[in-house]
């Protein structure tokens, strides 16, 4: 049989392609499965072939229809009719207030909203500016007003860029630890980071401001190339495990100041050890713990910890009792018993004088040329900060759009907290994400829009010039309580999912999250992090590599069929020498490697998930032991094939056509789409006997089949 003639090229004199795709396209396209203007006067209920005859066809028209130019004037087209029935009179400015919200609500801004965006950004100020000192001081090695720059610049900037209204921008334990890691791993392997001579506190300092902005420049670039749909790549049981790793490393860290052994950990060489070394050392000197030190920890810890317990209990019957600043009375009251009963002088280590002699927000540039050592030795870290941070911050954003009907876009997200913390890196302040926890304190205490945020910098700000002085007193063990509380906000989460995960008996999971767990607390968090990312891309390759395709069989005395690993084989009729193979997604080069095997498992055992071992299970009757004499393709569910894709399964029929199988595809693509075009200019059409091998039905091609057996096969055209 001869192959259908190539398509003609008409209305060449049509220079506009997009005019020539509307017309080309008008009344011939329903969007439908298999259904092209010639089979509109089909009976109903009837089944649909195309017909063999050939005659002029839009295929110049279709592919400029299908190319990136058109389709993008298309879009736009639309866009803009639609922008007009809405009575949107700037279009443009509706464009620049998607990319910068801020456009679109500074001009919406109500002054009803500014009372509880002040109350909000207050509240979460008497929090959150205890804690990030003690994000700083105690988890990232630096000066303790490095933390107040991440609540002073990211928040504001945020405001600015953010496209969810209550999202809390901020300094988080996990980033602080993994920076806290990093320069200490530097200074370990350097002496000093940068070997300018200006003091240990400046070099690190600078290297912070490296790792900040490299943890935004990476969130930028991946926003700015659309893959913010990454934050779906890591898996669930890896991130609880690798966080509740960082609970267990933080809670073991912390308990060494807390208990007053710092010093004593120092000479041993403790606190460069890993996560199972320190707790092992602690439990042997229990003896050595400092008395005073120890209870002012314990009280601060216990005084938290209840705080936050009575508000999770009572906040829906007494809303109020989210704006006790239960941190801010800590931190006051700590400082003045200490200063009324010299506890200083009794061995309780205070914070003493922040240095702020050099100048505070001293603005310098991170990436510069001599930097790029360093670049590279830190870039592990950024990346793993900021792809922590990304997952959060979604994971914030999405759970508040839905509350707040808003479209959170994860691009628009990675740009606007990568331009943060570019800018944050630029002020040498801890890399900043948003945080569900505190997005929540903030809904909760009356923040409606991002005024919130800006209060919180400009709170910020007058404390690092004016308030700092009068934190000279307070413990540094008050500061550790505080962060050993996010230590078991990290932790408490994990038996929930621990019961979840073995509830369901997802065993491969439990073994995902205790591998990820026990490999950061014994060795660090870098292996356990890369570790995890490794069986998560593994997983996420494996799963990618595998053509979803299924053997189906018709239902006893209907036209209905159904996948064979759906319902036992007992309870579908199998049709003698009859292959019916569904397809359900695109095929590309990812996922065609072992397409041609599968096929031949199904060919065979009727499962693909059968062991190759097994004698033949399908077809034994048939003489000869051939099995298969045509093979039905129901391809509605692949909706693109790349060049590798469609060059396997030429292969594939091929294969068929050498062999006397006649191969027919059922609920083909639409005449003219890209996908048909493939179909025709890879040869595949020809190779398998022309059009009519495309059909609208698996119950048609069954219809035509019948004519095929056991004679000549179509596909041997041309073997």
């Amino acid at each position: 049989m001869s192959s259908p003639s190539r398509p003609e090229r008409p209305h060449r004199h049509d220079a506009d392609p997009l005019t020539r795709l509307l017309r080309d396209s008008e009344g011939s396209a329903d969007h439908g499965t298999f259904t092209s203007q010639h089979f509109r006067d089909s009976r109903p209920g009837s089944p649909r072939v195309v017909p063999t005859t050939t005659g002029p066809e839009p295929t110049d028209s279709i592919r400029l229809g299908l190319s990136r130019p058109a389709t993008f004037l298309k879009r736009a087209t639309a866009t803009a009719e639609l922008a007009e029935n809405a009575g949107v009179k700037r279009p443009w400015l509706m464009y620049m207030s998607y990319y910068i919200p801020c456009i679109g609500w500074i001009g919406r801004y109500k002054w009803s909203y500014l009372l509880g965006d002040v109350i909000a950004g207050v509240t979460m100020a008497s929090f959150y500016i205890p804690m990030a000192l003690s994000l700083s001081a105690n988890l990232a090695n630096l000066p303790p007003i490095h933390g107040l720059y991440a609540f002073a610049i990211q928040p504001l900037v945020y405001s600015l860029l953010g496209s969810c209204p209550t999202m809390a921008v901020g300094p988080e334990a996990a980033g602080s630890l993994l920076m806290g890691s990093a320069i200490r791993l530097t200074n370990e392997h350097h002496g000093s980071p940068f070997d300018d001579h200006d003091g240990d506190d400046f070099q690190n300092a600078k290297l912070a401001g490296l790792i900040t902005a490299m943890a935004g420049l990476i969130a930028f670039v991946a926003g700015f190339v659309r893959l913010g749909f990454l934050d779906s790549v890591l898996s669930r049981p890896l991130l609880r495990g690798f966080i509740s790793a960082i609970g267990f490393v933080i809670l073991v860290d912390q308990a060494i100041p807390e208990t007053g052994l710092f010093n004593l950990a120092k000479e041993h060489g403790i606190t460069h050890g890993s996560t199972f070394t320190k707790a092992v050392w602690l439990i042997t000197n229990h003896k050595k713990v400092h008395g005073l030190t120890f209870a002012v920890a314990a009280v601060s810890f216990s005084i938290i910890i209840t705080g936050r317990y009575l508000k999770k209990k009572f906040e829906k019957r007494a809303p109020y009792i989210v704006f006790l600043p239960d941190r801010f009375l800590v931190v006051v009251l700590s400082a003045i018993f200490t200063y009324v009963f010299r506890w200083n002088e009794q061995g309780l280590e205070i914070l003493g004088t922040v240095d702020t002699s050099s100048g505070v927000f001293q603005f310098h540039f991170p990436f510069q040329l001599q930097h790029v050592t360093k670049l590279r030795e830190t870039l592990s870290t950024a990346f793993l900060i900021s792809v922590l941070g990304f997952f959060e911050s979604v994971v914030a954003a999405k759970s508040l759009g839905t509350t707040l009907d808003i479209n959170i876009s994860s691009n628009r997200e990675l740009i606007a907290l990568g331009t943060a913390n570019i800018l944050g890196g630029c002020f040498q302040a801890l890399p900043a994400f948003g945080g569900y926890g505190r997005s929540k304190v903030n809904k909760a205490t009356g923040g409606r829009t991002p005024v919130s945020g800006m209060v919180l910098s400009t709170l910020t700000i007058l404390c690092v010039y004016f308030v700092l002085p009068y934190f000279y007193y307070l413990p540094r063990c008050v500061l550790c309580a505080m962060i050993s509380v996010v230590a078991v906000t990290l932790l408490e989460e994990a038996p929930e999912d621990i019961s979840f995960f073995y509830r369901i008996h997802a065993y491969g999971d439990l073994a995902t999250m205790l591998l990820v767990f026990l490999t950061t607390i014994i060795w660090s968090l870098e292996t356990g992090i890369g570790i995890g990312v490794g069986i998560s891309l593994i997983q996420v390759v494996r799963s990618s590599t595998h053509a979803r395709i299924e053997i189906l069989g018709r239902v006893p005395g209907t036209d209905t069929f159904r996948s064979a690993e759906e319902v036992p084989a007992s309870e579908l009729e199998e049709v003698e020498g009859c292959l019916i193979v569904k397809m359900t997604e695109a095929l590309t080069f990812a996922n065609t490697g072992e397409l041609k095997n599968r096929l031949r498992r199904l060919e065979r055992y009727g499962d693909a998930r059968a062991h190759p071992s097994l004698p033949r299970l399908r077809g034994r009757s048939v003489p000869g032991g051939g099995g298969t004499s045509n093979v039905i393709f129901d391809v509605k569910g692949v909706k693109r094939m790349d060049g590798s894709g469609t060059q396997v399964l030429r292969e594939i029929v091929d294969g068929y056509a050498r062999r006397g199988v006649a191969v027919w595809f059922s609920r083909a693509p639409q005449v003219n789409s890209r996908l048909w075009m493939g179909f025709v200019e890879s040869g595949i059409m020809e190779r398998v006997g022309g059009r009519e091998h495309f059909v609208g039905s698996i119950d048609e091609a069954l219809r035509l089949t019948e004519g095929s057996r056991g004679g000549s096969r179509a596909g041997e055209v041309g073997v």
